[in-house]
């Protein structure tokens, strides 16, 4: 069993926000100059995509605005950092299923994270991970 602690519902949304702040709105600006404003996104979608999921792999389980908070994915399995085929789980799986849903999945999932004593969303269980406070 993984004895870490769990990161709750408002230090995970504020990693997702600071990673919005400080990788998103860049990324925005920088593809509304380069298309001019034609509304044509698809190099901030594919950056924003690869982000996510690259990142942590490589950053031992943080993206920026994880490392900020002092918060970080791991697999439950063996509290090591996700692999490839874990964050493919977590991100592409579970996105599939938060859109098909119409968005009702993901508002089920930070309710779980608010509600559970293990603060495990459904792209946690999904995945077999968890977002945890860094060992001091």
């Amino acid at each position: 069993m993984n004895t870490n602690n769990p990161a709750g519902f408002w230090i995970r949304f504020g990693a997702l926000l600071l990673d919005a702040l400080i990788v998103g709105v860049p990324l925005v600006i920088i593809s509304l100059i380069l298309t001019g404003g034609s509304g044509d996104e698809i190099y901030t979608n594919i950056i924003s995509f690869l982000y996510t999921l690259l990142l942590p792999i490589f950053w031992n389980g943080y993206t920026i605005g994880k490392r900020i908070c002092g918060i970080r994915i791991v697999k439950v399995s063996d509290g090591l950092p996700p692999s490839l085929g874990t964050m493919l789980l977590r991100n592409v799986v579970a996105g599939l299923i938060y859109g098909f849903t119409l968005g009702i999945a993901a508002i089920v999932s930070a309710t779980m994270v608010g509600a559970r004593e293990d603060k495990r969303s459904l792209h946690d269980f999904i995945a077999g991970t968890e977002v945890v406070h860094e060992r001091l």
